[in-house]
């Protein structure tokens, strides 16, 4: 507890020693004026009356009893920690000089402390005097990233504790104010962290209200400060009616209506995802006017327009110029639209490995024009800053080709990957062979597989299929239902081919797996044609190339659900709703809001940013992977399944069949496969994560009452369901929120989506999917058989048709260039088991100890995955040229790493 103490700055050490013997002990104020109160003590001893204090001298007994008759009043003083921008355009650069110059006639920064105490006689919070922010002309032209100011209160001895302080900004331009410490109160300095942009008063005339660190429930709330949380709660939700300003900072919902833009023609509508006809989730409202011609739409802002996200949220200009969003951006507007100058007259195919290779050796040509100054001036992705001279781009080699250039085409790295690579959450362990579709067979013909026991029986180590079942030796990943009900659309659009996919695999005495038999379907065309076909491992020259072209048919499936639905949807889009409904319903002020604040940074903003240039028409997504047009209605499709309860690591495990429940192990579970590594570092993390949630929740909430009673709590998740996953409210899975277990469960599933299931499911995109024949995201040819005009064509020729069906140079140089930015870490990255203002984030010194408890645990997993990626027992992380798994690893440089957990969806 010292370490806490000396961490909250209330160690008694501290107080003066006259606190000691003064009367005012219990009022909570420190006489700064040691003088003033020795001459007070000199006119008591001579009988003089003094103003300020009467001496009661007690017959009886022998001391002097020290009696307030009226409050001292005492000077406090606020410390104001106010963060500059790196960079200024020409206009804030004037504003600012503007603003330093009428600061010294008045128009100023204006601070006033409100008590957590109610005045007896007002019946009102007290309040301080106002205080002017001192020196801002002076310090106006400081070039240090924070400027700290300072603030003098006179408050009376009775004032009580500060539990809330206001600001109001009578500048021309907005402030970004990070901290304020109140120094001067006998309870030692009073933390109020703020992480916020004031706006100026002629754009938000109200003031702004910032509370202190410590944590209350609503039904503690001080009573100075009641009227005040709700206050701000109310700004906070805003009407719902009006566009939304950048400077505006209300949370809100609405449905993905701004994905397409029909005025430019039919082809660029897109459905509304989000109602009765196309379940969603919700996104944040911007209220923007609808277009032209489908008043359902809600406009577009292009690009290099910003798209409103409350202000708050907004990327931090901090460290490196909001890194990834400004490289983001940089390549958006500047280096696609190059790539599209550079390559479309001419947009060859790849002839062969030799024109991948070259693209990280030698790099591109890019016709450099106009552009050559302009691209000097963004910040650009690592693995596209190289442009040489003479207008070269080279790409970074990707880490799945670092060690061994061909590990790619192994089967055994194929199926490694299923387990260990960047989408390691669709294998499951097969029930029932052959595989069974849940399609409409009347639509899609018939729901049985066209795999047989003859496919797979001579690859099962002597087993029969019956028992390679029971002994829990067969997986497969099965991507029949998602795609099918969509190809027909899909391979009608110009330059793309699929399949409807499964492949199964077989888990050998090694404890790897291995891919025995894959299965192409395609939607029926009539009752006689062949749509469905099953490839099994090559035995010759003619099948071993069918067999690369159909391992990269189901990496082109495994990429489309990878992107479009386990990250998009489940981490990005899923999350939103909570966050929307935690702003809105949860004060500052609550513990809850300030366990969720680490994990729910910058979502807003990058999901704004996918909504505007990479999940909307013509997008990067759209553009790069196999559905085109309809990728956003196969992520709404796959809304249909999902479910939160199943959301967090050991249940989906458990729905998977990769996991049994078993009370022996660590965690509760057996693994079905033991070398999994996403499971096994998972399970770690979602077991430290759980242990601070629990911790922290049993904190606040000894009992169930207490989860009933807390009506921000409760209208925060039921906001989240009924408003923010509308179209799935009535679903009979969700989750109760009725005890402190159910808060716990609720909460560590929040808490690991954020964090290390988006890192596990983001970060190894360039490493794996950088070299594209690896994870192709999108196919052009569809594989011949005999009697097809193009099988002479893929005899001549298989490695020149291998590369045909592969995405085209334009295609996958700028899938590469987006993949590498959403990659990469920025150097101001939160990871987990850091906070910012790690010491007094929260004012509750049990858990600021509990939160380095837990940091403590999660370096600690780190030297263990550390460990497990050098043991040579465990094959599927470790070996030669295999990659170790550290995308669970929580720590990481900035960059491309292919490791470190965030603590929140930020890129």
């Amino acid at each position: 507890m010292a370490l806490s103490r000396e961490i909250m700055g209330s160690s008694l050490m501290e107080k003066s020693s006259l606190l000691a013997a003064s009367p005012y002990k219990n009022r909570f104020f420190l006489p700064l004026e040691g003088k003033r109160v020795q001459q007070q003590r000199v006119m008591i001893r001579k009988g003089v009356k003094s103003t300020t204090l009467v001496a009661a001298i007690s017959e009886d007994l022998d001391l002097v009893k020290v009696v307030p008759e009226k409050a001292v009043k005492f000077k406090v003083r606020a410390v104001v920690t106010v963060r500059n921008k790196n960079k200024e355009d020409f206009k804030e650069t004037f504003v600012k000089h503007l603003d330093a110059f009428t600061d010294k006639i008045g128009r100023n920064v204006v601070l006033e402390l409100v008590s957590n105490d109610i005045d007896p006689k007002t019946k009102a919070p007290k309040k301080s005097n106002e205080a002017v922010l001192r020196d801002w002309s002076k310090k106006s032209n400081l070039k240090t990233e924070r400027v700290n100011y300072t603030a003098e209160f006179v408050v009376d001895s009775n004032f009580g504790i500060p539990g809330a302080i206001t600001v109001a900004n009578k500048h021309q331009q907005e402030f970004f104010l990070e901290s304020i410490t109140i120094e001067g109160f006998a309870c030692g300095p009073v933390h109020f962290p703020c992480n916020s942009w004031v706006q100026s008063k002629k754009d938000h005339p109200g003031k702004r209200i910032f509370f202190s660190n410590q944590p209350y429930l609503p039904d503690e709330t001080p009573a100075g400060l009641r009227a005040l949380r709700e206050k701000e709660l109310r700004e906070l939700r805003g009407d719902g009616n009006g566009e939304r300003k950048l400077s505006d900072r209300i949370y809100d919902f609405d449905v993905y209506n701004d994905l397409g833009n029909p005025d430019k023609g039919i082809d660029f509508a897109r459905p509304i995802l989000g109602g009765d006809k196309i379940p969603y989730p919700r996104r944040c409202r911007t209220g923007r006017p609808p277009t032209d011609t489908d008043l359902n739409s809600e406009s577009r802002v292009e690009k290099p327009l910003p798209m409103y996200v409350p202000r708050d949220e907004q990327f931090e200009e901090s460290k490196m110029n909001a890194f990834s969003t400004g490289r983001l951006k940089g390549l958006l507007h500047s280096i696609i639209p190059l790539l599209m100058a550079s390559i479309s007259a001419n947009n060859k195919d790849f002839k062969g490995f030799s024109d991948i290779d070259s693209l990280y050796s030698e790099g591109l040509l890019l016709k450099l024009g106009l552009q050559d100054e302009i691209l000097k001036k963004i910040p650009m992705p690592k693995a596209v800053s190289k442009i040489q001279e003479g207008g070269l781009l080279k790409y970074d080699v990707p880490k799945i080709v670092s060690k061994d250039k061909f590990a790619w085409l192994r089967d055994d790295e194929f199926a490694r990957q299923a387990i260990a690579g960047v989408n390691p959450v669709n294998i499951e362990k097969l029930q029932v062979f052959p595989p069974v579709s849940k399609l409409d067979p009347e639509i899609y013909g018939p729901q049985e597989s066209a795999l047989k026991e003859e496919h797979i029986s001579g690859q099962l180590n002597g087993m029969s299929v019956q028992q390679a079942l029971d002994s829990d030796r067969l997986y497969i990943i099965d991507y029949h239902d998602i795609y099918l009900p969509f190809l027909d659309r899909m391979n009608a659009l110009d330059g793309r081919k699929s399949y409807a996919t499964r492949t199964i695999f077989f888990l050998t005495d090694l404890g790897t797996l291995k891919p025995i038999a894959i299965e192409l379907s395609l939607p029926p065309t009539s009752p006689n044609t062949r749509s469905k076909r099953v490839l099994t491992p090559p035995v010759d020259a003619t099948t071993y190339w069918m067999w690369q072209l159909a391992k990269a048919h189901v990496c082109s499936n495994d990429a489309g659900v990878h992107q479009l639905v386990n990250h998009w949807l489940r981490t990005h889009a899923t999350m939103e709703p909570f966050i929307l409904a935690a702003h809105r319903q949860m004060s500052a002020m609550h513990p809850i809001f300030k366990l969720l604040d680490p994990h729910m940074r910058y979502t807003l903003e990058i999901n704004a940013l996918a909504r505007q240039s990479l999940i909307s028409v013509d997008g990067v997504i759209e553009s790069c992977f196999t559905p085109g047009r309809y990728c956003m209605e196969i992520s709404a499709a796959a809304y249909k399944n999902w479910r939160f309860d199943q959301e967090g690591l050991p249940a989906d495990l458990i729905r998977r069949g990769m996991a049994v429940p078993d009370p022996t192990q660590p965690h509760g579970l057996k693994l079905t496969i033991e070398d999994y590594p996403y499971a096994t570092d998972g399970l770690m993390i979602w077991g430290a994560i759980e242990n601070w949630v629990r911790n922290y929740v049993n904190h606040y909430y000894p009992d169930s009452a207490r989860v009933c009673n807390d009506k921000e709590l409760q209208a925060w998740y039921a906001e989240s369901i009924n408003v923010g996953h509308a179209d799935r409210r009535h679903a009979d899975w969700w989750p109760t929120l009725a005890t402190p277990e159910d808060l716990i469960s609720i909460l560590t599933t929040i808490i690991w989506l954020a964090s290390a299931q988006h890192a596990a499911l983001n970060f190894g995109q360039y490493p794996y999917g950088g070299y594209v024949p690896n994870r192709p995201p999108l196919m052009r040819r569809l594989i011949p058989d005999e009697n097809d005009p193009e099988y002479a064509v893929f005899l001549s020729d298989p490695q020149k048709y291998f590369f045909c069906a592969l995405p085209s140079l334009l295609q996958a140089t700028k899938f590469m260039a987006v993949v590498d930015t959403l990659s990469t870490h920025s150097p101001d990255e939160e990871y987990l088991g850091e906070r910012h203002h790690q010491s007094i984030w929260s004012g509750d010194a049990e858990v600021v100890e509990a939160f380095y408890e837990f940091s403590a645990e999660i370096r600690r997993i780190e030297k263990e995955i550390d460990k497990r990626n050098s043991d040579p027992k465990l094959k599927n992380r470790c070996g030669a040229g295999v990659l170790p798994y550290e995308l669970l690893a929580p720590s990481s440089e900035p960059g491309v790493t292919c490791r470190g957990v965030p603590n929140s969806v930020s890129i």
